[in-house]
């Protein structure tokens, strides 16, 4: 698979199955999917309720098991660890943060004591866990809230706070499942910042699952999960300039230059991009809007042409393998009117002349 050969690579996950079964009802989550995410890189993971995404969020965090594929997180395999090998991925290499306050700090310790808490059962503890407990607080901005407890600490403050706590241990992935969804949008842009900033100074993976439509706005992509798959990928492009004419830019939008010719940052406005994400079987989805629109059903037309590949509605749908089927089961019983003897009968009479 062409994903395995680069080697920025961090994670990668391959034709990830998982079914959950609930009573006698068998519920496939992910349906062969396919993700990678290179080191350092910061991705946004949206699709509606049911699509996967937490799922896909638990198998990365070593929480739960694919039933078939491989997910390989910096090299390892998480399907081949022994369970102690396991439990120790879960403590050192990945840190959660989850959309729930209370899933994510004791609410009888102080933000301080929370910290140190996942270094406690790491094995780290005295002064050391106490020095790194307290950078954190800094990391995060809040030096001055130590000492109070998540009751006395706004939602802005809890989350930031949980965020020291996933860090605790140093991670190499961050797994953050709808870290903003309890707050205002003020306070989601502040953590949003927090994050794109540790992932630009201390070069950490993260990856976010997010409902909010704005999330591109904070993330180098986002990818969309449909049924079970990677459906499509929205990436940001910067603008370039034309290389005869640099004062110009390629792109159209608010833009200002400063005096250099080059792009002023505060006012440059992104362009994104949703591309159809192909699969390692060369399956893609077809967004329900288009499908509608063009009057695609389930069939439908391929051509190559000089520019790419041209998908259109099939034609004569009466001709489908489904009526062909009806018109062997005809011929075999000799039932349509004007024909022949059946194809029973024409075999049986060919049987007797042999």
């Amino acid at each position: 698979m062409q994903n395995k050969q680069d080697a920025s690579a961090f994670v990668i996950c391959d034709d990830l199955y998982k079914i959950f079964k609930v009573a006698d009802i068998e519920v496939m989550a992910l349906q062969g999917l396919d993700l990678t995410v290179g080191r350092g890189e910061l991705v946004g993971i949206v699709g509606a309720s049911g699509s996967g995404k937490t799922t896909l969020m638990n198998v990365l965090g070593g929480l739960t098991l694919p039933s078939a594929g491989q997910v390989i997180v910096d090299g390892a395999n998480l399907l081949k660890l022994s369970t102690g090998e396991l439990t120790t991925y879960r403590q050192v290499d990945v840190g959660f943060v989850w959309q729930q306050g209370s899933r994510n700090l004791i609410p009888y310790l102080s933000a301080l004591d929370n910290i140190k808490l996942p270094m406690t059962l790491a094995g780290r503890t005295g002064r050391e866990a106490d020095a790194r407990a307290r950078e954190l607080m800094e990391k995060v901005d809040l030096p001055h809230r130590c000492e109070h407890k998540p009751i006395q600490l706004s939602g802005g403050e809890q989350q930031r706070v949980a965020i020291a706590v996933a860090l605790a241990n140093a991670p190499k992935l961050l797994l953050a499942d709808e870290p903003t969804g309890e707050l205002d949008s003020a306070t989601s842009d502040q953590v949003y910042e927090l994050l794109k900033r540790l992932n630009s100074d201390d070069g950490l993976t993260i990856c976010i699952v997010s409902h909010d439509p704005a999330i591109a706005q904070h993330v180098q992509r986002v990818v969309q999960i449909r049924d079970g798959k990677l459906a499509s990928e929205t990436v940001r492009r910067r603008p370039r300039l034309e290389s005869s004419a640099p004062s110009v830019p390629r792109l159209t939008g608010d833009v200002s230059q400063n005096e250099g010719g080059t792009p002023n940052d505060d006012n440059w406005e992104d362009h994104f991009e949703e591309l159809i994400v192909l699969d390692s079987a060369g399956r893609l989805q077809i967004p329900k809007q288009y499908r509608e629109e063009l009057g695609f059903e389930n069939r439908v037309e391929m051509e190559v042409t000089e520019g790419g590949i041209l998908i259109r509605p099939a034609q004569n749908l009466e001709q489908t393998s489904s009526q062909a089927e009806i018109q062997i089961e005809r011929e075999i019983r000799g039932e349509e009117s004007g024909a022949p003897a059946g194809l029973l009968a024409r075999l049986k009479r060919r049987t007797d002349d042999g």
